[in-house]
């Protein structure tokens, strides 16, 4: 099992760290105000314990839960605390209309936060497609994208003890298309599903067959 610490004391920490004490992991909760992390430690139960903000975490993996333009000056005034960590960006950066990235140029807040980071560090982009309920009730695919391949395998594990599925879906670049992906869940919340009870997932059918080239789409 995995050590977590939660940087946030909101919806999503609350959903993650919950199946996170689930699964048998071992869990800290870091928040700016003390007691409403304390609140949170106590309410996931498990062992669950209260780290002091700012100071470096316990786990090996660091899930930042913040809204997104939170995320990157998070991870900067922690600093040299998050050295050696593998962190989790979860956020979407949507636009004030929720039809696109706030965000124009081709990036994502997951390499805006390696930039950010201490180069020892490994950055990891999961679970921005899911909305909460979906996460705390269903057992939904969760794509990942990162360029160290021992801490998307260490997340992979992570995700596998939550009872779900991960999938790699490439480097870190790729965290920018997955930030469109949370676009388009909106989307089809808001069109073409009507409703927020899914998740985007993979179909896969038993065809044996060589891999995805530009003439597979044609």
């Amino acid at each position: 099992m995995s050590n977590i610490s939660i940087i946030g004391t909101g919806n999503m920490a609350r959903t993650i760290g919950a199946r996170a004490v689930a699964g048998g992991n071992t869990v800290e909760v870091m928040g700016r105000d003390q007691s409403k992390a304390a609140d949170l430690a106590k309410a996931l139960g498990g062992g669950a314990t209260t780290g002091e903000w700012g100071t470096a975490p316990a786990g090996d993996i660091v899930i930042v839960a913040l809204l997104y333009d939170g995320v990157v000056p998070v991870v900067a005034q922690y600093g040299d605390a998050l050295a050696g960590k593998v962190i989790v960006d979860i956020s979407n950066p949507f636009n004030s209309t929720f039809d696109g990235l706030a965000h124009r140029e081709e990036t994502s807040i997951a390499q805006e936060v390696a930039k950010a980071a201490p180069a020892s560090a490994s950055v990891v982009k999961a679970f921005n497609t899911i909305f909460r309920h979906v996460l705390e009730k269903g057992r939904p695919d969760v794509f990942i994208a990162g360029d160290n391949a021992q801490a998307k395998a260490s997340v992979a594990a992570f995700i596998e003890s939550l009872g779900l599925r991960p999938l790699d879906v490439g480097g870190l670049k790729m965290a920018h298309w997955l930030e469109g992906a949370g676009v388009v869940t909106v989307g089809l919340a808001n069109h073409g599903v009507g409703n927020l009870d899914f998740a985007l997932s993979i179909t896969e059918l038993p065809i044996v067959g060589p891999a995805i080239s530009s003439t597979s789409f044609a």
